[in-house]
């Protein structure tokens, strides 16, 4: 059989499962994220053994360091992996529940009421606990999922999808509904896109390329998780220690990861006070500064930012530094080069902190706070399947309620229209 028919085929067995998932109770999808767990931390040796074969070879081939620290699994990250299902198995179960009811003259009453959305197709890159989450958070919310990972960790989200499979024989949940494309043939990326009749939606994790080339390929509706050009602005009204702090962990905490700085933006009155300390501090870190021309007149020794730096997500221990004359150019710079992710403001001023709370058109918007708790573990929502950068039916950590949508429920006692 070709790999199209196979997907096609596995296509229609995951949407024939999905259809069985709506009629799952939430106490057999809460033993199966649990059984789903104990089988991740039960297997530790054996993922990490599969691992090892996707970073041997990332590593001869000299990948980025922030693509093999995504890459990596350890006793902690399998640990947080098998955490992070016990605390979905937790969380409120979303489907059926009420959003709004009301009653017509004529003696309809009609509910408005969450439901799964079917078959969501996932494609991402370099993180093998995207595997575990995704599931997780697909299989509570009564959807079945088909995922397609990048070929760099194909042996670690085989092994992951495996030992997860395997539990699931204990339950209820039809094992149909968890499905995984495992061919490194990026052919099979364009095979699922078409299959608009059995897959309901598609959302990408990864890189902007990849992005760029599900969005234009896709015949199935597409919520991009797009990159993450983050920013923090220092106004001349911050605490400055308070801004040194969110500025260095946003930037060095983890910086391979779509919520951290890429751009630090301060106000001219402070700059020459703020970044001699705050890049001192950065280049203690081993972070290499791209600065504006203000910039580097304050610091010298910077390498001249350009203007494809202010657009660029880096993952990397990189910074583009600009001066800015006051809130509005701050404002006015994250929305022309910003990526609608994570952007912040440090300052203590309560009027200036609500214009830029208005006024960022971001998906999360901060006072005073890290960009790097753009999170669905952080928001309290357990595990997210992405940071949603649209503005439609998600925005923002997408999880539990992101992936249901609704339908109307018309109960009557035999009424006809005239």
């Amino acid at each position: 059989m070709s790999l199209e028919k196979k997907i096609i085929s596995m296509a229609r067995l995951t949407q024939a499962a999905s259809r069985k998932m709506a009629l799952v109770s939430t106490n057999e999808k809460n033993k199966a994220l649990r059984l789903m767990a104990k089988a991740i931390l039960k297997n530790q040796k054996f993922l990490v053994k599969e691992n090892q074969r996707d970073l041997d070879v990332v590593i001869k081939k000299n990948y980025p360091k922030a693509l093999v620290d995504r890459l990596t699994l350890n006793e902690k990250r399998i640990k947080a992996m098998a955490d992070c299902l016990l605390d979905t198995a937790k969380l409120k179960d979303p489907v059926n529940e009420m959003i709004a009811t009301f009653r017509r003259p004529n003696g309809l009453k009609i509910s408005k009421v969450r439901t799964p959305i079917g078959v969501v197709g996932i494609i991402y890159e370099s993180r093998p606990n995207v595997t575990s989450d995704c599931i997780g958070l697909c299989l509570k919310s009564g959807n079945a999922v088909i995922l397609k990972g990048g070929k760099e960790a194909v042996h670690s989200n085989k092994a992951i999808f495996d030992v997860i499979k395997k539990s699931l024989k204990k339950t209820k949940v039809p094992l149909n509904a968890v499905q995984l494309i495992s061919s490194t043939d990026r052919a099979s990326v364009n095979f699922l896109l078409k299959l608009d009749e059995y897959v309901d939606v598609i959302v990408p994790r990864g890189g902007e390329s990849l992005i760029k080339f599900v969005t234009q390929n896709s015949c199935i509706p597409v919520i991009k998780h797009y990159k993450g050009v983050c920013h923090t602005y220092v106004s001349n009204s911050a605490n400055l220690r308070m801004a040194r702090n969110i500025c260095f962990n946003a930037k060095v905490q983890r910086p391979g990861v779509c919520n951290a700085m890429e751009t630090m933006l301060v106000h001219q009155n402070i700059a020459k006070i703020f970044l001699p300390t705050m890049i001192s501090n950065f280049d203690k870190a081993g972070v290499e500064i791209r600065g504006c021309v203000r910039t580097r007149e304050i610091v010298s020794g910077i390498k001249k930012a350009t203007k494809k730096d202010w657009p660029e997500e880096y993952l990397d221990l990189i910074l583009s530094v600009k001066v800015v004359g006051n809130l509005f150019e701050a404002i006015e710079h994250i929305n022309i080069y910003g990526s609608k992710h994570s952007d912040t403001i440090v300052t203590k001023n309560k009027k200036e902190a609500d214009e830029f709370l208005r006024a960022v058109d971001s998906s999360c918007v901060y006072v005073n706070a890290s960009t790097r708790f753009t999170d669905g573990y952080e928001f309290g929502f357990g595990a997210e399947v992405g940071i949603s950068t649209g503005k439609l039916h998600a925005r923002g950590p997408m999880a539990l309620p992101e992936l249901t949508t609704y339908k109307y429920t018309i109960l009557g006692k035999g009424q006809i229209r005239k």
